[in-house]
């Protein structure tokens, strides 16, 4: 699903990952784990397409990513993210949230996702008018409208409550179990209990 082979990264002289290589398989849920500056934050942007390594190769289901042509439409299509920061836009309905990443074929999605969420009644309210667990509920939908193969997802639960992020490791854990390969970097060391695998940085290595 998922290889990387001897990246490396840089801003500007200094170096934040040092020579990376191991292979995520398809419906795993892997662990990025490790402490601030660590560079699990960096990894997983290398990994989502968001960032260019300074060095090194990266494979998606085969893929070279340097060579894929439409590299916006491939992460609409295969990828989805989660942050921190749900980042939705507070003038736009949570439906409408959903429907703006949506691909015109998934928009059926919606309904049935916000439902398995438990939020559907949440679904014409504004992102200021509910909860921060429930926005980042939102924010998973919107990961899964496209029904992806993979999504990433960095610090997800970082904003929440422990009883909202056992929710949102839950739903994780359940799109693994539909398919999808799930990679999430935090240092909250709770998602050990739902991750099939976990790799540990220290200093831009694995431990």
């Amino acid at each position: 699903m998922i290889k990387a082979s001897n990246i490396s990264h840089f801003y500007g002289a200094e170096q934040v990952l040092f020579d990376l290589s191991f292979e995520i398989k398809s419906g795993e849920f892997l662990f990025l784990s490790g402490e601030s500056g660590s560079g699990k934050s960096t990894l997983l942007s290398i990994l989502s397409t968001l960032l260019k390594p300074s060095n090194g190769k990266l494979l998606i289901d085969g893929e070279g990513v340097g060579t894929i042509k439409n590299i916006d439409y491939f992460r609409q299509s295969k990828i989805g993210f989660v942050f921190q920061f749900h980042y939705l836009i507070n003038y736009l309905s949570v439906y409408e949230n959903i429907a703006l990443a949506a691909l015109e074929d998934k928009k059926q999605n919606i309904n049935k996702i916000l439902g398995e969420l438990g939020i559907l009644e949440l679904s014409e309210r504004y992102p200021n008018e509910i909860s921060g667990g429930q926005r980042q509920r939102v924010a998973l939908a919107r990961a899964l409208v496209n029904e992806p193969k993979i999504i990433f997802a960095d610090e997800p639960t970082g904003s929440l409550d422990s009883k909202n992020s056992q929710i949102v490791y839950g739903l994780l854990a359940e799109a693994v179990k539909s398919g999808t390969t799930v990679v999430v970097a935090s240092h909250d060391m709770q998602i050990e209990n739902y991750a099939t695998h976990t790799i540990r940085l220290k200093d831009g290595q694995i431990l």
